[in-house]
């Protein structure tokens, strides 16, 4: 492959003309043709059998030039944007073959290509930081959580139902006086308070004892999945069968020697504490990262092409649909059954991606401005590093992850931690800025 020209069409699109070798194409085209020959039937040839010469008479010289070239042209284009030195954005080419032949191809191929970025500011942001001060208060909440984890349910048969607790009913939902698909059921458990049912249903479970039998009435919310039920006000029957609530253990040195390595409560809150503080830390650290990403979106400056957005929000509906299978679920599955629509699941990825693109650009301009850069040893140990994270060869990592892209994550990566050393932190309060 060699690049003879890089001209600028537009913004942000630009003309390549690459020169592949004759080589390289006839090579290509025996393998179309090697893959192509066994579906091929030609009079006086077993089925598969026909030479390539033959082939080439009867339906011309170039019939699977088209293939060769489709195989070619975007590891061709790739190359030759790297030696541009253009960032490509996955985009449509507009491609036109200039010369076809054995002596090699010419490929004509306008991409789109990352923006030219601008930004200033970006040394002294200032952001506000988080407290991480852990209270007494605050390890008593996460001691409880352990004693709510460590509960038992235990019956309830001396009073009437209340809000945390869990009833067992009979229900059977009406409309206009007939059952409805989907309101009927039976030994249901239904923690109240919860919220898991249409407003008002739980609040009216609320004050009822064990073996009561009484009507409810309620109306769904106009934003309802199930369009007859939008709205409409509705009745139903209730049994209530049994009322359970939690019944939380001591916490006292035998029940901390149960669930811990600690052997008094005190060494144990005192653990408590110390991970609470580590996880502040952590919660601080990534509120200043998000403060400064906002500010950097902020002060970038590109025409930034749309193509890199909806590349973006592919990627989380991707990642999105990969969590959804691991769980055995179907992506237009969920969809259908949720009501969401592939339009709707874009735009609720739509202003992240904005955000994302927005500050990688920054991070890769900022990179080049302070000659952040990445060794090819940087490099190597982050495919090796990919490796035992996905638990696969170095040389899949390779595969699946060109040095260039693995360098420039690098370089972002150095480039935020450059832009958080600098940045500033604001500790007046904000009544104090507002005077």
């Amino acid at each position: 492959m060699a690049l003879k020209s890089s001209t600028k069409t537009e913004t942000n699109r630009y003309e390549l003309v690459v020169e592949i070798d004759g080589e390289t194409f006839n090579k290509e085209v025996e393998r179309v043709y090697k893959k192509q020959v066994k579906s091929i039937n030609l009079p006086g040839f077993r089925k598969g059998k026909a030479p390539r010469s033959v082939i080439e008479k009867v339906y011309g010289e170039g019939v699977f030039y088209e293939d060769a070239i489709k195989n070619l042209y975007p590891e061709a284009v790739a190359e030759a944007a790297e030696e541009a030195g253009l960032d490509l954005v996955r985009d449509k080419i507009d491609l036109d073959v200039e010369k076809a032949d054995k002596e090699g191809l010419v490929l004509k191929a306008v991409v789109t290509v990352e923006p030219e970025v601008t930004i200033e500011g970006y040394k002294g942001i200032t952001y506000k930081p988080v407290s991480l001060e852990v209270t007494e208060a605050d390890v008593d909440e996460d001691i409880k959580k352990v004693l709510d984890r460590n509960s038992r349910l235990v019956t309830v048969e001396d009073r009437e139902a209340q809000n945390g607790d869990i009833t067992v009913i009979d229900f059977r939902g009406l409309l206009n006086g007939e059952p409805f698909e989907g309101g009927t059921s039976e030994n249901y458990s239904l923690t109240l308070g919860s919220g898991s049912f249409i407003p008002g249903f739980e609040d009216q479970v609320v004050g009822h004892k064990t073996g009561e039998e009484f009507t409810i009435d309620v109306t769904f919310p106009e934003d309802y999945q199930v369009e007859e039920l939008k709205g409409q006000p509705v009745q139903f029957e209730i049994k209530l069968h049994e009322i359970k609530t939690k019944e939380l253990p001591t916490l006292d040195d035998d029940f901390v020697k149960d669930i811990s390595e600690f052997d008094t409560v005190d060494a144990y809150k005192a653990d408590v504490k110390a991970k609470l503080e580590e996880k502040r830390k952590d919660e601080a650290e990534d509120e200043k990262e998000r403060q400064i990403a906002d500010k950097l979106a902020e002060l970038v400056q590109a025409e930034i092409p749309e193509a890199m957005f909806d590349n973006q929000v592919n990627a989380h509906i991707d990642e999105f649909a990969m969590n959804l299978r691991a769980q055995g679920l179907d992506i237009n599955t969920y969809m259908q059954y949720t009501g969401l629509t592939p339009e709707k699941l874009r735009e609720s990825y739509y202003n992240s991606s904005v955000m994302q693109v927005k500050v990688r650009l920054a991070l890769k301009k900022i990179a080049a401005l302070e000659g952040i850069a990445a060794s090819e040893e940087d490099v190597e140990n982050k495919y090796n590093e990919l490796a035992e994270n996905y638990k696969v060869s170095a040389d899949r990592v390779k595969a699946a992850f060109s040095a260039r892209d693995i360098a420039s994550d690098i370089q972002v990566e150095r480039a935020l931690e450059f832009v958080k050393e600098n940045a500033v932190a604001d500790d007046s309060s904000d009544e104090a800025a507002a005077e």
